[in-house]
């Protein structure tokens, strides 16, 4: 397509090192080519010159608005101690040693505001401990820059104070809209968000980025600001899917913390980190298209995306199936699930109720009135019955991945004032196709067919590895990466 190239493999000079990818930068920073310091500033001047004007938390229509707070001397600090240690370690350093990083505003980093991007957090209540999330990064000598925008307490799928940096009259996506802005605007190489009923692939569709939703459990909920948590799923997004993966291998190293809704995953093991040198790297690979996506109207845009990443499958050695879905949730046990957690969280804020956004106001009202013990278990039971189903069927087919377009819309027109926010339900077709796979806690991994158009591939439980294998093979062989939306 003709907004898609390839990542860079060498900044022009360390003013330009903002366009590096995660990957690309650890090999700089590696062979001691570029530093972490000259890495940070180069982003710190990426967002001043991109995001907009200083970060706000209502944004304005010319605005990228990406951050909610930037942490400039935090990062600077943190950049020079990578680089120390750089130099005292050397090749034993951590892999990620002195990356950039922007984290969801749900993220906790001790001593730091934690707001969701909303009033109703008092931004002067300072957290008191690291999300073990960010920790795990910390550990490895990431940088933070900021913390991005969210959909005010990821109650929706539009992120209306960030703007597309491909076309700031559509939006970022939800509920990590600014996450996927800033990786989209290269402002910085990496960042991290949500999904609950799809929070990390909408927004990497909206604006031609990568994400992981890995297993649910895999990642600790501890210290990231609850949406509904047998749904939540923190994960990576970045510009590639090997960037993505390097990230949650990171995040991953002993931070799964489990609800009792779910049990442990496996062990995540190795995660990939390149693409295949085999002509067909797909060889020996089965993969599935089930009739979910004719279940809503497909935009013809994303109905050519679609089709031209399973030819690209099938070109790389992939075979592909048709199948029909084994199972899929009834919109009302989704309702259930999500909207009596949410009560369970925003109840403790009931006092504050004026300070939420319309919208949001809106939401945490509904939830209210979700308080149906009964129902909300023998929901999760037909959840779990309905996830069984599935991990029988990808064993009986032998299948590795299903593949499907992540959105069947374009990027939305953006409103002000959170008017294109709207709880999750049947019609929404923002979730029409990602909440199935927040129900089973499977992971799936979101690419691009261009900065509009995205697909992705789920697999069972606790199969990150392998999935994530099959979208770097198919991203770097076939798909490639959109292109820098502030140097068309």
């Amino acid at each position: 397509m003709a907004d898609v190239t390839t990542p860079r493999s060498d900044p022009a000079s360390p003013a330009d090192a903002a366009d590096l990818g995660v990957l690309e930068a650890v090999s700089l920073l590696r062979s001691g080519r570029l530093s972490a310091s000259e890495l940070t500033d180069s982003c710190l001047r990426r967002i001043e010159e991109r995001n907009g004007g200083a970060p706000t938390l209502d944004g304005a229509p010319y605005a990228i608005n990406a951050w909610v707070r930037l942490y400039p001397d935090t990062a600077r600090e943190q950049a020079a101690a990578a680089d120390e240690r750089r130099a005292r370690e050397g090749d034993v350093a951590p892999l990620l040693c002195g990356v950039p990083i922007g984290l969801k505003d749900l993220y906790a980093v001790a001593g730091l505001p934690l707001t969701a991007s909303s009033r109703v957090l008092d931004s002067e209540r300072l957290a008191a401990a690291d999300s073990p999330a960010w920790a795990a990064l910390r550990g490895e000598g990431m940088v933070l820059l900021g913390h991005t925008h969210a959909h005010e307490f990821a109650a929706g799928g539009t992120t209306d104070q960030v703007g597309n940096p491909h076309a700031l009259d559509r939006i970022a996506g939800g509920s990590s809209g600014g996450s996927a802005a800033a990786l989209a605007a290269r402002m910085t190489p990496a960042s991290l968000g949500s999904d609950t009923c799809g929070s990390l692939r909408i927004p990497s569709a909206c604006c031609g980025t990568c994400a992981i939703k890995p297993t649910h459990g895999r990642i600790s909920l501890q210290g990231i600001v609850p949406l509904a948590p047998s749904l939540d799923h923190p994960g990576p997004m970045a510009r590639t899917v090997a960037d993505c993966a390097a990230l949650l291998g990171a995040m991953a190293a002993g931070t799964a913390a489990v609800t009792p809704l779910q049990p442990p995953a496996a062990p995540i093991g190795a995660m990939p980190l390149a693409a295949r040198p085999d002509p067909s790297p797909l060889s020996g690979v089965t993969i599935a298209l089930t009739d979910r996506p004719t279940t809503s109207p497909l935009d013809v845009a994303v109905a050519a995306g679609y089709e031209q990443a399973g030819r690209a499958c099938e070109r790389l050695g992939a075979r592909l199936i048709e199948l029909p879905a084994p199972w899929t949730f009834d919109w009302y046990d989704l309702s259930l699930v999500l909207m009596t957690e949410v009560w369970a969280y925003h109840s403790g804020h009931a006092e504050r109720h004026d300070r939420y956004r319309p919208q949001v106001a809106e939401f945490v009202e509904a939830a209210a009135g979700f308080t149906d013990a009964q129902a909300y278990v023998a929901a999760q039971a037909r959840r779990a019955e309905g996830t069984a189903i599935w991990e029988d069927w990808f064993a009986e087919h032998r299948i590795d991945a299903v593949l499907e377009p992540t959105l069947p819309v374009l990027p939305l027109e953006r409103g002000p004032g959170y008017e294109r926010g709207h709880p999750a339900g049947p019609g929404d077709p923002l979730i029409a196709f990602t909440a199935l796979w927040d129900m089973t806690g499977m992971p799936v991994v979101s690419l691009p067919v261009g900065w509009s158009v995205g697909v992705s591939l789920a697999a069972p439980r606790g199969h990150e590895a392998s999935v994530t294998q099959i979208a770097i093979d198919l991203q770097e062989h076939a798909l490639g990466v959109p292109a820098d939306p502030g140097r068309a």
